[in-house]
């Protein structure tokens, strides 16, 4: 598969790099780009010779927010519709309503909620916009001492996009948040570390091999359905209204990893040896998606 604004590769680790490919317009976002965000991700979540992503930028810059520079709605939106709530709950994959309306941003993001890998975010320069909000997605954000982190919609008139508003919160609480999106700062790789949104700030030269070694940490020895679950269980579970929702689905995926990958899992534990998992997440137990 070939892209256009992004890069594909896989390492000799089965860890899979999408780096955002437009250096000449510091990887700025466009409708294409997003079309090949979400295809890279759903690709990756059903390949199973990947077994975990990192997202990283070409260049100076992680992403620099939309491509303001195209002509009509910037957006890529069709100003002729006048969409209502009850087209976004019941027509949401309608050709107009997917291609018109729907935030493109938000699709990319959903796709990585989606992923069953691991996501670990490299961001190596500028990250505004979408280039900052496509991130809360990932799992976890390592940060280059030249990354600046920007939530800037206050300053062109718009809101904050790809379901940020369901996400930041989550990672830096509702405070910061809403603090973050008022003022529209923009962040040093110190401030976003001080403030949860990144995990720890690395000097240039060394923020992707920081990212593989992280990546490397959740796949070695590790059971691909089992991890491929725990990510939507920590997801799903911790915005369900009642424990009793996270029991249900526990109880499921104990059941059906026990009788799978758990058993070589105990076997290996026993014979004190590196365990020899075969399941694969492109095969995942039958109750999954719940």
């Amino acid at each position: 598969m070939s892209y256009q604004t992004i890069a594909w590769d896989v390492n000799a680790d089965n860890i899979a790099t999408i780096t955002l490919n437009r250096p000449e317009a510091m990887n700025s976002f466009t409708v294409e780009m997003a079309d090949e965000l979400e295809a890279a991700f759903n690709r990756a979540s059903e390949d199973d010779d990947v077994r975990a992503v990192v997202v990283t930028g070409s260049g100076r810059a992680f992403c620099a927010g939309m491509d303001l520079s195209a002509e009509g709605n910037v957006f890529g939106l069709d100003e002729s519709q006048s969409p209502t709530l009850e087209d976004m709950q019941q027509r949401l994959d309608a050709p107009e309503i997917h291609a018109g309306v729907r935030d493109t941003g938000g699709r990319v993001t959903l796709a990585i909620f989606n992923c069953k890998k691991p996501v670990i975010g490299a961001i190596n320069g500028a990250a505004v916009g979408i280039g900052a909000t496509m991130t809360c997605a990932m799992d976890i954000r390592l940060a280059s001492e030249k990354a600046r982190i920007g939530f800037v919609f206050g300053k062109i008139g718009v809101t904050p996009e790809a379901a940020s508003t369901w996400f930041l919160p989550r990672i830096v609480g509702i405070s910061r948040a809403l603090e973050w999106i008022y003022s529209a700062d923009i962040l040093s790789a110190d401030e976003a570390l001080e403030g949860g949104l990144v995990r720890s700030v690395h000097p240039p030269e060394e923020l992707l091999e920081a990212a593989y070694a992280l990546a490397r940490k959740f796949t070695v020895n590790r059971s691909p359905v089992g991890v491929a679950l725990a990510r939507q269980m920590i997801y799903r579970n911790s915005a369900a209204p009642d424990p009793i929702v996270a029991h249900q689905v526990d109880s499921l995926s104990m059941f059906y990893t026990s009788i799978a990958d758990g058993k070589e899992g105990v076997a290996s534990f026993l014979e004190k040896r590196d365990p020899e998992f075969t399941s694969k997440a492109s095969q995942m137990p039958p109750f999954f998606p719940w």
